[in-house]
């Protein structure tokens, strides 16, 4: 069951030949993308998004071990990165196993999260999607992190944030020691839906594996 989603019934099997339903949700409801405007005066919104963005090649990097509100440091990713920027692809999914959490209030919230500098690094690599399986690549209620610096990377150079992923793990190589970071190379698919002028919207996302690149 999603929070901030509520259904209201406006005519019922019992009254007519159908049922119908009005729903309301927040822009940020389960699995969804943030575009440039949730923190960008004059941003990109979610109807300007691309095919050619949210679609295509994409990294996974599998993250063991992380503790609640672990710092995921630029040292710690830079070894799971292909060698050049030009093997680097510009999607990029982060699996930490919260989505485990997920019905765990105070887990949920203390999540990993970027650094600035891992933040900056992945931009500055080429990657414009960063996907998470968490509520936020950036800390979540944590005094000392104003400035939100994953959103102020990605959103504030034009990308894309893919938000409360599920299932990521099931991506991990068949090869790769459990207890160890990962990486593998997928197809993503996000489809959000195109709400005009929306700073954000509630995503089906595909993701299979492809053939090379893992490790």
């Amino acid at each position: 069951m999603l929070s901030h989603t509520f259904m209201q019934a406006q005519q019922s099997l019992e009254t007519g030949h159908t049922g119908t339903y009005t729903r309301r949700q927040r822009t940020h409801t389960g699995t969804h993308v943030d575009a440039p405007c949730h923190t960008v005066p004059g941003g990109r919104t979610v109807e300007g998004l691309t095919w050619d963005e949210l679609c295509g090649d994409t990294l996974v990097l599998g993250l063991a071990g992380l503790a609640p509100g672990e710092p995921i440091s630029a040292a710690r990713l830079a070894p799971l990165l292909p060698g050049t920027d030009a093997q680097t692809p510009a999607r990029l999914l982060l699996a930490t196993g919260w989505d485990r959490h997920w019905r765990d209030g105070l887990l949920r919230a203390r999540h990993p999260f970027l650094t600035g500098e891992a933040a900056a690094m992945l931009w500055d690599r080429g990657i414009r999607l960063l996907g998470v399986d968490m509520l936020s690549p950036d800390p979540t209620g944590l005094a000392g992190e104003p400035d939100l610096p994953a959103h102020a990377a990605f959103l504030g150079g034009d990308g894309i944030i893919v938000e409360n992923l599920v299932g990521l793990d099931a991506l991990r190589p068949a090869g790769a020691a459990p207890r160890a970071d990962w990486s593998a190379r997928l197809r993503l698919e996000v489809h959000p839906l195109p709400l005009a002028g929306g700073d954000g919207s509630p995503a089906r996302v595909l993701a299979w594996p492809t053939s090379g690149g893992t490790r």
